[in-house]
């Protein structure tokens, strides 16, 4: 008996979970990899090519200001093109500079490859969170979102020991460990970069591995989900990013990611630290345990996240945050490495659940070009505090002769973006701009 459509949209959604989901998920697995790697590789990079500690920091944030000038741009260009082409072209190159890596012998080449580093994956995040909108409905979005940021805390369970596992291949064939580590995962991204171009697929109307009726089903409700959020969100390019919404959004994100990745890009030498070892696969292990607590929240937080309004969203978000901050600080209060650990599980835990239900919410705002431009902005603006935050983490820390107080401050920019996400609802309402179709609630 053929489908109804009540039936193929439910059956077209889980089939896109089972077969897109993972692959993006692995996709982001290797992006944020390429992305912090240089945290496991530290005091060995640091040593051999002769870079100082504020160096160091300049460099790990120098990533971001490539990928915020480039992201917009990026993500329009896939809007127009299709994610096949785009998600191939940005991991073939990350791929190749991320590679590079292995031959900085200089301050100068250090900045230049990270830079470049970030221009050439500048739209990949913005991108897939775009491509979600164009093949799920909102109703299921968190938890989709929610796989695909399992890339996170994937690369640092995976990535963490296989980082470390590289590293001590130091010497062979006379390449240095950190050399490895670069080559390697370099160049695997450039793999599956390839591979993305045969694998996906544009939209739902392209997809020959769902039945007609899924095909149908699943292109006309994302197709009327779009058309009803052109009554609230802006239309055009220009208005997108002046968007009072998309620009109070985008501070909200750039605090969420100055806790991030002031935590990942030193988390390996925190851990270190505590137990009282060298980088390697021993310590690749411990900092896979706060991951894999982010990898199991993370899934807890999206699910349940999906079963309440939007306007509630912004509890769950800010709960989060609050958690994260509190892990963050507890990691710098407790000398006991066992208490250290549990707070960085803590801090892994809120900060990477908070972020699949953040973009809810620009997701059910923004549609076609706006949301290309938009969620690239929001993206681009907030990552700046990947730039932000090990530069003022290092300033601080040195300012204050504390180790402690550059985590006091990234905790207190989870704290500052719970409060934002808190004072969302007082966000004056976006005017509609027809009466053609009543706008759902979870656009609101």
């Amino acid at each position: 008996m053929p489908q109804t459509n009540d039936e193929a949209l439910p059956a077209a959604v889980r089939r896109v979970m089972w077969r897109l989901m993972p692959f993006l998920f692995f996709m982001y697995v290797i992006a944020f990899l390429d992305r912090v790697n240089i945290g496991f590789a530290k005091e060995e990079f640091q040593a051999h090519a002769g870079i100082s500690e504020a160096a160091y920091a300049f460099g790990a944030g120098l990533f971001f200001i490539g990928y915020a000038l480039f992201e917009v741009p990026s993500n329009l260009i896939m809007q127009r093109v299709g994610a096949r082409w785009w998600m191939c072209r940005i991991m073939v190159t990350w791929g190749l500079i991320s590679a590079a890596m292995a031959l900085v012998n200089s301050e100068t080449l250090f900045y230049l490859l990270r830079f470049m580093l970030g221009v050439a994956e500048a739209g990949f995040f913005p991108g897939v969170i775009l491509f979600i909108t164009h093949w799920v409905p909102h109703a299921y979005r968190a938890r989709c979102n929610a796989l695909f940021y399992l890339g996170i805390p994937l690369a640092s369970v995976l990535g963490g020991p296989l980082s470390g596992l590289l590293l001590e291949l130091d010497g062979a064939a006379g390449i240095l460990g950190w050399q490895w580590m670069f080559a390697v995962e370099g160049l695997i991204a450039c793999v599956v970069g390839v591979w993305a171009f045969f694998y996906l697929d544009n939209k739902p109307a392209d997809a020959r591995w769902l039945s007609q009726p899924q095909r149908d089903a699943l292109q006309s409700a994302v197709d009327l989900e779009a058309e009803r959020k052109r009554e609230h969100s802006p239309h055009r390019l220009l208005t997108s990013l002046v968007d009072p919404r998309v620009l109070y959004f985008s501070l909200v994100y750039f605090l969420i990611q100055c806790a991030v990745y002031g935590m990942t890009f030193y988390l390996p030498t925190q851990v270190s630290a505590a137990v009282g070892g060298e980088v390697g696969f021993a310590v690749g292990l411990v900092t896979a345990i706060p991951w894999t607590v982010a990898l199991l929240a993370n899934l807890a937080v999206s699910s349940g996240a999906d079963r309440v309004s939007q306007h509630r969203k912004r509890f769950v978000a800010a709960a989060c945050l609050c958690a994260g901050s509190a892990g963050i600080a507890a990691s710098a209060y407790f000398s006991s490495p066992v208490l250290a650990i549990c707070g960085l599980a803590v801090a892994a835990a809120g900060y990477i659940s908070v972020q699949p239900v953040f973009w809810t919410f620009p997701a059910a705002y923004l549609t076609g070009t706006a949301a290309a431009a938009g969620i690239g902005l929001i993206n681009s603006l907030g990552n700046l505090g990947g730039f932000v935050a090990p530069v003022a983490k290092n300033w601080v820390e040195e300012t204050l002769s504390s180790d402690s107080a550059g985590l006091y401050l990234l905790s207190a920019c989870g704290l500052a973006a719970a409060a934002l996400f808190l004072l969302s609802s007082r966000l004056p309402a976006p005017a509609a701009r027809s009466t053609a179709h009543p706008a759902p609630e979870e656009a609101r």
